[in-house]
Parts: structure tokens; C-alpha cells; sequence
């Protein structure tokens, strides 16, 4: 059994990494948003007053209600779309079949690109004067459903929605792939034996035992959907364009850090600070919720 020291001494290069990226950044937030702080020249300490700011002062009094609620439509849309095909393609290549390793690379293969790149490419694709998409509806005789797809407040969420599920689709179905890869194949030829059908077999031996997994994939989702700014500010812009239907919290963040007002970082940094207070608390009670559904199941 190795010994202590020998643990930590594999343990310590991950926790000087996490302490350096993670926690410090964290408490410096923490700090800066009691402070008068423009980015450059720390001013008075100012107590709470920052956070009080963001729900008093004009624009932000208007901005964050709208933008919490794009960001929970964000959510709920992505997780959707994307779990759900993510679940559904980890099936299908589950079993040995012609292509499996060429389709799992294809759905992985958007992820791996930066979040920008894939903005600005559906951008020119969803162009609504020379893009691919809407030539091909008018061309097909569909011209009734082209349409400027990031132009439209009634289509802008759901098109950003739509790109960044397109875009995450091969994180989850990697996760479910390795859960299901888990499942012991005794189970499934047992059900079989008994005449279970492949529903069957998914349905109450597989998607029961992918509820760990389930869980993860939520948390991770939720977290990410409550972050997101690069496929949104690529997409849309940086004010949520068309008339705010796209704005989300990380674009608030981003234009009230660099307003240039004398309070600018302090105001950010208090957002960023509620902001991580809400998804680390909803966080773990959705992995709690689905631990405790895990021990009713077993």
C-alpha cells in the first residue's frame, strides 16, 4: 500500500494547479468586490455595496433578471437537445457496428473546437443574405422558412441554444458511452434469456445503472450553460443582440468589467461572486438529489 507522502506527492501537482486557477482567482473576487475597483487602481472599501449596485443601478437592475432568465432557458435547452442525443448516440455505438469509431469522432470533433471558431462558422452559415442554410431552404422551395435566424428576437435563443447543444453533443454521449461500457454484459444476456427486447434491457437494467452518470452530466451542463459567453458573444455580440434576446449573464459580467466606470471591477466581481454562489449551490443539490435517488434504486 503506498504510503502517505508518496500519495501526496501525486496529489500535489493537481492541487498547486487547482489552488493557483481555481481558488485564488475566487478569493480575489471575493475581495475586490467590496472594494471601489476599476481594474487598475484599487479605490475605498465599500462593504456590500457592490452587490446592493447590481440590483438598484440602471442598466444592471433591468439587465440581470433578463439575463438569469436566458441563462435557465439556456440550460433547460441545452440539456435537452444535447443529454438527449448525447444519451442516444452513446446507445447506437455502444454495440459493434460499421463506422463506430468514424461517428464517434465526428460527434466528438465540435467540442474540441474553441468555442469562438464555432460561433463566427454558424454565423456565416446562418448569414441570412449568403449563408448555407437559408440558400438551401430557398432552394429546396422552403423559402418561407429562411429567415434571419440571429436577426429575429423570437429565434435568436433558440438558434444560439441549438448551436451550442450541436456544439457539446460529445461530452455527454463520451459519458454515457463509458457508463454503459461499465454495465456488466451478464446483465443484459440474463434479460435476454428471459426474453427482455433491447427497450427492455435499457429501460430497466441500463438507464437505472446510468444514473451516476446522469447526475454528473447535469452538474457539468448546468454548469457550463451558466457560464457560457464564447459561442453567445461569437453568435450574437456582445450585448445579447436582437433587443437582449441573448444576453446572458457572462455578457453582463463582460460589459459591466470593462464599462470603464470607477467601480467597474468591483461591480463584476460581486456578480461573479453570486454567480458562483448559485451554481455551486444548485450544484450540489442536484448531485445530492441524484445520490439519494441512486441509494432508493439500488
Amino acid at each position: 500500500m503506498p504510503s502517505v507522502p508518496t500519495i501526496a506527492l501525486f496529489i500535489l501537482p493537481a492541487f498547486v494547479l487547482y489552488t493557483v486557477f481555481m481558488v485564488y482567482p475566487l478569493v480575489q473576487a471575493l475581495i475586490f468586490s467590496t472594494f471601489e475597483f476599476n481594474g487598475l487602481v484599487r479605490g475605498d472599501f465599500v462593504g456590500l455595496q457592490n452587490f446592493q449596485q447590481l440590483f438598484s443601478r440602471y442598466p444592471l437592475n433591468e439587465q440581470l433578471p433578463r439575463a438569469f432568465g436566458h441563462n435557465v432557458a439556456f440550460f433547460l435547452g441545452t440539456m435537452a437537445i444535447q443529454n438527449t442525443a448525447g444519451l442516444l448516440f452513446a446507445v447506437l455505438l455502444h454495440k459493434p457496428r460499421l463506422g463506430k469509431r468514424f461517428f464517434r469522432t465526428v460527434f466528438t470533433m465540435p467540442y474540441l473546437i474553441s468555442p469562438i471558431v464555432v460561433g463566427y462558422l454558424w454565423r456565416l452559415m446562418l448569414n441570412p443574405l449568403f449563408g448555407p442554410i437559408n440558400n438551401t431552404l430557398k432552394s429546396i422551395g422552403l423559402s418561407d422558412l429562411a429567415k434571419p435566424w440571429l436577426g429575429d428576437p423570437a429565434t435568436a435563443l433558440p438558434t444560439v441554444i441549438l448551436v451550442n447543444a450541436w456544439m457539446w453533443v460529445g461530452f455527454p454521449m463520451l459519458l454515457f458511452g463509458a457508463g454503459l461500457a461499465g454495465i456488466e454484459e451478464d446483465l443484459r444476456e440474463a434479460a435476454r434469456i428471459d426474453g427482455a427486447s433491447n427497450w427492455g434491457i435499457f429501460q430497466h437494467i441500463e438507464f437505472p445503472l446510468l444514473t451516476p452518470v446522469i447526475g454528473i452530466v447535469t452538474v457539468l451542463t448546468f454548469i457550463g450553460n451558466f457560464n457560457a459567453f464564447g459561442v453567445v458573444w461569437s453568435l450574437a455580440g456582445v450585448d445579447g443582440p436582437p433587443a437582449g434576446a441573448t444576453d446572458v449573464l457572462g455578457l453582463v459580467f463582460y460589459r459591466t468589467a470593462f464599462d470603464g466606470g470607477s467601480d467597474a471591477f468591483g461591480l463584476a466581481s460581486a456578480l461573479a461572486v453570486l454567480m458562483f454562489l448559485f451554481i455551486f449551490t444548485v450544484s450540489v443539490g442536484v448531485q445530492t438529489w441524484f445520490r439519494r435517488l441512486e441509494d432508493r434504486m439500488q
